[in-house]
């Protein structure tokens, strides 16, 4: 019943984001306070331009990242393979959804096993919750869920506000820390420690950092917003069983969270400290010159997560391939109309802040 549970609310999930507007309504990811200062003498040639970088110790042609998503459901092994195949393509790294169903039970392991199967090069990290971390005795049942994908690193996803507001939810996040903190140590491949669109600050990355995390995902707010799919998804509840009576707690919540290009700046900072720390930006960024943005603000590859998915389901691996063809070409340009022949040079740009932007 549990891994039922588990899968049904998996495909509501999924359902939401490609269904209704789970933006963020009056919050952005900040990178509109930015700009790059135009170089109309680049001294480099377009076609000289390589955004090319490494991740988990494999060479990707770009520093782009489908965000964990789905797995757990029927579908998902659909949705997975669609998302695996184009990032095989495109040779860009991809983390699964959530396994903890496949901690429940078998029924739907070829949902994540399937990335692996399609995408046999290119980077791959396996993810679980807090909560299941905050539980583990040993580092042994994400061993088997790495094993599962064959994963170049694993995920810990951060998410106490959408647990807070999830209807089953289970917000106990009491033992979060010593759990990742036994997983550095244990697990055997290198850990990701993320947020899921709320924001880690400097403080939680010190934390983190004190504990041996050495890749940090910030997954700001401005993007979807998973207090506005748990929101819809009560409110269908309330549908269900009828009038409840009084006023909900969780609508205040839509908009809670660290603007991505905030959180991003925090960490980024303790780079100057821990120099071995890798940052990822997620959050809200719509196309590739928020990913240029998020890299000269020192992240070192930017995830993205709805609007792939939007693009896929839009106009199958095609229209995924096409959309990523889109973001590259954004991306490449702002490299040109700054001079940047790699990614280095990129980092190097200083970017402008404008004033009176959503401050």
């Amino acid at each position: 019943m549990k891994s039922s549970q588990t899968s049904s609310r998996k495909q509501q999930h999924v359902e939401i984001t490609l269904s209704k507007d789970v933006s963020f309504r009056g919050k952005t990811s900040g990178f509109e306070r930015y700009e790059f200062v135009h170089n109309a003498l680049p001294e480099v040639d377009f076609s000289e331009v390589n955004p090319s970088t490494v991740f988990l110790g494999k060479a990707v042609s770009l520093p782009f990242l489908i965000s964990s998503m789905t797995g757990g459901y029927k579908d998902a092994e659909r949705i997975n393979r669609g998302l695996a195949e184009v990032c095989a393509q495109k040779n860009i790294a991809m983390g699964v959804g959530s396994q903890r169903q496949a901690l429940e039970d078998s029924t739907h392991h070829r949902s994540y096993s399937v990335v692996r199967e399609v995408a046999p090069d290119i980077p791959v990290f396996g993810n679980i919750g807090a909560s299941e971390v905050a539980r583990l005795k040993d580092a042994s049942p994400l061993k088997r869920l790495a094993d599962l994908i064959q994963a170049d690193a694993f995920a810990v996803h951060l998410n106490p506000l959408q647990e807070f507001l999830q209807p089953e939810g289970d917000p106990r996040f009491r033992g979060v820390l010593d759990g990742i903190a036994m997983l550095v140590k244990n697990l055997g491949i290198p850990l990701i420690v993320k947020e899921i669109g709320a924001g880690i600050s400097a403080a939680v990355a010190r934390r983190l950092i004190e504990v041996g995390v050495r890749i940090i995902d910030v997954a700001g707010s401005g993007g979807t917003s998973w207090a506005g799919v748990e929101i819809l998804r009560r409110n269908g509840e309330v549908k269900k069983r009828g009038p409840q009576g009084g006023r909900d707690h969780a609508p205040v919540f839509w908009d809670w969270g660290i603007p991505t290009a905030d959180a991003l700046a925090q960490v980024v900072e303790l780079k100057t400290r821990t120099r071995e720390l890798f940052v990822i930006a997620s959050g809200g960024l719509k196309n590739g010159l928020d990913v240029a943005k998020a890299l000269a603000l020192g992240a070192g590859l930017a995830g993205v997560a709805r609007p792939m998915l939007k693009a896929l389901e839009k106009g199958g691996t095609g229209g995924l391939s096409k959309e990523l063809e889109v973001w590259e070409m954004e991306l490449k340009g702002a490299m040109f109309l700054t001079g940047s022949k790699n990614l280095d040079d990129l980092q190097r740009q200083t970017l402008v802040r404008r004033t009176g932007v959503n401050e």
